[in-house]
């Protein structure tokens, strides 16, 4: 009895650990999940290759830059292993309109626009209306503001 309470326990701390590992595996340039998963689950080549976010498998992944992403095939994770700078969001996966104000808030995977062939995400409808009024200005101002927004805790802002 006492053996199989050990046991127990050495699982579970296996299972903690990996799971506390995950979560601090992206860093603060990276809008994840505290278990580390990027996008909230969707495909970033999905965007590219099928003109909409699709959802991502749970057994097909990938860690980048130490957050967890997903894909629909596992030919759309070979895509991502090749040349991921192309398929991932501008901005970590924050809200490209954010970004451009100065911020770093969460991007929602369903409001997006690939400009140039770069993913960008937005926070809610009514701030894409408003990032759509002027994408090549607000790209440009958070272009600038990522230098000092990337490695920065979106908590202290």
């Amino acid at each position: 009895m006492f053996a199989n309470l050990i046991r127990g326990s050495v699982a579970a701390l296996v299972v903690v650990t990996g799971l506390v590992s995950s979560a601090f595996g992206a860093g603060f340039d990276v809008n994840a999940t505290i278990t580390g998963l990027a996008l909230r689950g969707v495909d970033p080549v999905s965007y590219f290759v099928n003109g909409a976010p699709q959802d991502g498998d749970i057994a097909i992944t990938e860690v980048h830059n130490g957050a967890t992403y997903r894909f629909a095939s596992e030919e759309n994770r070979n895509l991502f292993k090749q040349n991921p700078e192309k398929y991932l969001p501008q901005y970590g996966g924050f809200c490209a309109f954010g970004a451009a104000m100065g911020v770093k808030v969460d991007g929602d995977p369903d409001l997006w626009k690939i400009v140039d062939n770069k993913l960008y995400l937005n926070l809610a409808p009514s701030i894409q209306e408003r990032w759509n009024k002027d994408i090549p200005g607000f790209i440009s101002k958070a272009d600038e503001n990522w230098v000092g927004l990337e490695s920065v805790d979106p908590s202290s802002l």
